[in-house]
């Protein structure tokens, strides 16, 4: 049997490689880019390191820094118009998941016709899109490797996926001194995103020896070294060891795919607003435990992984991760569905949003139903 496993980018990593974004931009050519960030890049600094990177190299650009948390088509359609009539040649990325996921979507729309729900799905983008250097400033969503933007459609009101190997940044500049600036309910919640990527993908029905060694070495360095950089934000080289297991999982995921927890998760964030690494994190642990029957023995392979020793009882060992990524979301302070204001009431309708989402065709456990969705809500409330 043959496999296919995709990587496109350039990745400059380690303290001080945002020094190369010069040498990235002449490299392509480029005489005018977007510089795409949010108010909290901003507010850190780090968006004014990033500008004069792109001084330096004698480039001109045009700034858009009105990236918002699960970016939305009609914000994609303002920083497109932005773009379009600037006549930019290429991106400059800053941030997290939201602003590289709408850079990409901003790219799409530069080389391709209609609106960007138009690319919604697998393989649906046409023509080859500008050169994008992506800077991500948090060790989480893997968005600067992946081949994915996610995005919320607010009149259907659901999050979608565009995924196609087009979108995937031309270089990536990952500097862990970028991440220094995340306040710890972030940094928790976004690194339990990037372990949600590991493990879905690890047991994803799409997963392939290739993607399987990036999904457990992922894990293996984001379980490590989360508690470390949330217990000490200053912890440098648990930043970078953050960064790197990102990558790693990014490459397994992006090749293998999500399931059940994105799903649930996608909902969350398109009718209550939750931030992406939040909604992920907060039914992980029910999610891995209903999946654990479809596959234990790749659950115990994971539980051996973060350094559980399986006590070889066929109807305990499958459930050893679950139970410690549990452990873990309570000493990270993740928080409930209900200390996030999602209502019981809810459920049913969440549960039917759910069972729309297109990753449960990757999930392991097929033919959830609605009464499995609202379980799992119920554990997680």
């Amino acid at each position: 049997m043959s496999y296919n496993f995709f990587i496109k980018s350039n990745i400059v990593f380690g303290r001080d490689s945002a020094d190369k974004i010069p040498e990235l931009l002449a490299s392509h050519g480029l005489h005018k880019v977007m510089i795409v960030y949010d108010g909290g890049v901003k507010a850190a600094g780090i968006a004014e390191k990033i500008i004069a990177q792109v001084e330096k190299a004698g480039v001109g650009y045009v700034i858009f820094d009105g990236v918002i948390p699960n970016p939305t088509n009609e914000v994609v359609e303002e920083a497109s118009k932005i773009a379009k009539d600037e006549k930019v040649e290429g991106f400059v990325a800053v941030g997290g998941g939201s602003s590289i996921d709408l850079a990409k979507a901003v790219n799409v729309l530069m080389t391709n016709p209609g609106n960007i729900s138009d690319y919604a799905g697998i393989g649906m983008v046409k023509n080859d899109l500008l050169p994008l250097i992506a800077v991500p400033t948090t060790a989480g969503t893997s968005s600067e490797i992946t081949n994915v933007s996610a995005l919320i459609d607010t009149k259907k009101v659901v999050k979608y996926v565009v995924i196609d190997n087009k979108l995937t940044a031309s270089d990536v500049v990952c500097d862990p001194e970028f991440t220094r600036t995340m306040p710890v309910s972030v940094t928790a919640a976004t690194g339990m995103d990037a372990i949600t990527h590991a493990v879905e993908s690890y047991i994803s029905n799409c997963a392939t020896p290739l993607t399987e060694y990036n999904s457990l070495k992922g894990l293996s360095i984001l379980y490590e070294n989360l508690p470390k950089v949330v217990a000490d934000g200053n912890n440098m080289e648990a930043r970078e060891q953050m960064m790197l297991g990102c990558i790693i999982t990014g490459f397994g995921f992006s090749n293998a795919n999500l399931g059940l927890n994105h799903a649930i998760a996608h909902t969350l964030s398109a009718h209550f607003g939750l931030a992406h690494g939040m909604a992920n994190a907060c039914v992980l642990p029910y999610v891995m435990a209903f999946n654990a029957e479809s596959c234990p023995e790749k659950m115990v392979d994971m539980a051996r992984t973060i350094g559980l020793e399986p006590t070889g009882d066929p109807e305990k060992d499958p459930y050893l991760l679950s139970d410690a990524l549990l452990k873990m979301i309570r000493d990270l302070k993740i928080r409930t569905l209900s200390e996030q204001k999602i209502r019981k009431e809810d459920f049913d309708m969440l549960a039917g949003e759910v069972l729309k989402e297109a990753p449960l065709m990757f999930n392991p456990r097929q033919g959830v139903t609605k009464e499995d969705v609202i379980g799992i809500l119920e554990k997680a409330y």
